[in-house]
């Protein structure tokens, strides 16, 4: 099905005609229509049952029950759409999803909510954790999931029913569910805020998460991103603050014969692992789990309950990591840089060295062992942020950017701290400007999603 799409989005492209072409200074300005696939769909009415075909550029449509888009059928996103959610209503993808927002007109899936950011809102009331709909639930049909510029926000109902494999009644629902072993999930430069728990879940697929925001993900619990078993692909140039439980947990649980193998690299966390009601263990930046594999580099974590989690149960044969920068307000999550428990531990690349700062760690230390710090570390190592004060005192509440930037400056002690060439992408998804990634962005050598040199996160 998707070489018949590709063939016919090609076909539109070829017989486009250049009406708005003229020359300057031997180059050409050309405007080219955007892509349309299928018929148009209509937005003179609410949206409910099947549904297929393109959504126009500024219109805004409106779901009123659940919608499908079918096996074998396309619903596709031109930029500059505002889908509106009723509550309690899902999007189940059997087909194939491409929402083509662009910097200059993004696309917006979200309710009639408003938001409240502010350092002191209560999780229990605040309106991004309540969870409105259902968000976008893919079955194992569906081969192809695309999400380029698009604000996703307010999902994570709890299911009554469920409507597809893989789903729980008496559980909250993900902003986007993708789960087949064979299938393409590409989300790039998008925006996921409010959920209830996880916005991102993979259960099986080739994956590439690139240059995205996460945003209040996880009321008491759940993760911005969660992989399982049979995912494989890469996870960079993101920025993650707030999540409840771990900005991302990276695990190999599940059925599938293909082994997790992620990639995580060049990735920002703030404030990430303080609502997490349950697992007093969690509450990571990074977490890798249960035979799961990767690369993870060039990270940095502010002021994250616990630094990188590596678990024993990890595939820690098959796992490496380096060029971390951490940052803690509080001596209590220095001594958490290293979870105590993991087999995660300090490595001369990362800053602050603490087997400089802590001679004895040379001789002493074993894996999992608690250490503790001086007290000059925290505090210590300010990133310099364009603007995100530091030390910031209200850390366990900040979960959103929202008057913030969390930009570089030029003078930040992570510029340049980061290693380019220690990794590769896995690079594992089409690039292709409607049916793939438009970039998979390689490891920068800024330490963080944001790069002097105007590469990564664009947010």
């Amino acid at each position: 099905m998707i070489n018949k799409l590709k063939m016919f989005g090609y076909i539109i492209l070829l017989s486009i005609t250049f009406s708005a072409c003229k020359k300057t200074d031997d180059t050409f300005n050309i405007n080219i229509p955007n892509v349309v696939v299928g018929s148009t769909v209509s937005d003179a009415a609410p949206l409910c049952g099947s549904i297929k075909g393109t959504m126009l550029t500024g219109k805004t449509y409106v779901i009123n029950c659940d919608v499908t888009v079918n096996k074998g059928d396309t619903l596709l996103l031109q930029p500059g759409v505002t889908v509106k959610v009723n509550p309690k209503v899902a999007i189940i993808v059997k087909g194939t999803f491409i929402s083509l927002g662009t910097q200059a007109q993004p696309n917006w899936i979200s309710t009639f909510t408003t938001k409240t950011d502010n350092p002191n809102a209560d999780p229990a009331t605040d309106s991004a954790y309540l969870g409105r709909w259902y968000g976008i639930n893919c079955d194992t049909t569906s081969s192809l999931f695309v999400m380029k510029w698009t604000h996703v926000e307010f999902a994570g109902a709890t299911w009554s029913s469920v409507p597809l494999f893989g789903l729980a009644t008496n559980t909250p629902s993900w902003a986007v569910f993708f789960q087949n072993i064979n299938g393409n999930c590409i989300i790039e430069d998008s925006w996921f805020y409010g959920t209830t728990d996880v916005a991102v879940q993979v259960s099986y697929g080739k994956i590439s998460i690139m240059r995205n925001t996460f945003e209040k993900n996880g009321q008491f619990g759940g993760e911005s991103i969660n992989p399982k078993s049979g995912t494989v692909g890469d996870i960079a140039y993101n920025l993650f603050i707030g999540a409840a439980t771990n900005g991302a947990k990276i695990s190999n649980s599940g059925a599938s014969p293909v082994q997790t193998n992620i990639n995580f690299y060049n990735n920002t966390l703030v404030n990430c692992g303080y609502r997490q009601a349950t697992w007093a263990a969690h509450g990571a930046g990074i977490n890798y789990e249960k035979q799961a594999k990767g690369k993870i580099y060039n990270n940095l974590l502010v002021n994250c309950r616990l630094g990188v989690r590596i678990v024993n149960s990890a595939d820690t044969l098959n796992t490496s990591y380096g060029y971390t920068y951490h940052y803690a307000d509080s001596l209590v999550v220095v001594n958490q840089f290293y979870p105590v428990g993991d087999v995660t531990h300090p490595l001369n690349t990362d800053i602050p060295d603490i087997t400089v700062l802590i001679p004895t760690l040379s001789t002493t230390y074993k894996l999992g062992g608690a250490y503790t710090a001086p007290a000059s570390i925290a505090g210590a190592n300010n990133p310099a942020f364009v603007n995100f004060p530091l030390p910031q005192p209200n850390y366990k509440q900040i979960a959103y950017t929202t008057g913030f930037d969390f930009h570089l400056t030029a003078s930040s002690p992570a510029a340049g701290k980061g290693s380019t060439s220690a990794l590769k992408p896995l690079a594992l998804v089409p690039v292709d400007a409607t049916y793939g990634a438009t970039e998979i962005t390689a490891p920068g050598a800024d330490i963080g999603c944001y790069q002097l040199n105007a590469t990564g996160n664009h947010h």
